[in-house]
């Protein structure tokens, strides 16, 4: 009997406030995992985004579209993983780590996340040794000192970050 196989769907989700060379690492390499890999692109209230989730989204595109992958969608979500990725049937999380503090707090999720549906694996993909520095947060504090972000995310990212850095004000040089 032959029957085709079905498509594997892996989510990568996160803030992407903003979406880095990390992210985009992470990206390339899930997408060979997947024969379709969703970017959620969602909400975390706590972390104090510097762009809308709209303007989130239309970054990641951007930047999606620029990395030439066919079979990579980005989505935007507000809701549980588990539940976001069971509506686009995903079987596949996958999540980027750079650091032991990473994978301790990844852990404890792929745990819960294992608990609230067994049938969807977490995948972690250690982060390029060039890019384990980088992160949204610190890319954002580094734009608002003033500092130069060239080497953590895309041009046209660091345009946006600057962008918004200036219509709010930098902190100063200090």
């Amino acid at each position: 009997m032959s029957g085709s196989k079905p498509e594997r769907v892996g989510i990568y989700p996160g803030t992407f406030d903003p979406i880095t060379l990390g992210h985009a690492d992470i990206i390339r390499r899930g997408s060979k995992l997947v024969d379709r890999l969703i970017i959620g692109v969602t909400t975390n209230p706590s972390k104090n985004p510097m762009f809308s989730t709209e303007e989130r989204l239309a970054m990641v595109e951007r930047e999606v579209a620029g990395l030439g992958l066919n079979n990579v969608d980005v989505v935007g979500f507000n809701a549980l993983l588990v539940k976001f990725a069971r509506k686009q049937k995903a079987s596949v999380l996958v999540r980027g780590l750079r650091a032991v503090a990473d994978f301790e707090y990844e852990y404890q999720m792929a745990g819960m996340n294992q608990q609230l549906d067994p049938d969807i694996e977490t995948v972690f993909l250690m982060a390029d040794v060039s890019l384990q520095p980088i992160a949204s947060k610190l890319v954002k504090e580094i734009a608002l000192f003033g500092g130069d972000i060239t080497p953590f995310v895309s041009d046209t990212v660091r345009e946006d970050v600057v962008a918004r850095v200036a219509e709010k004000g930098q902190l100063g040089d200090y």
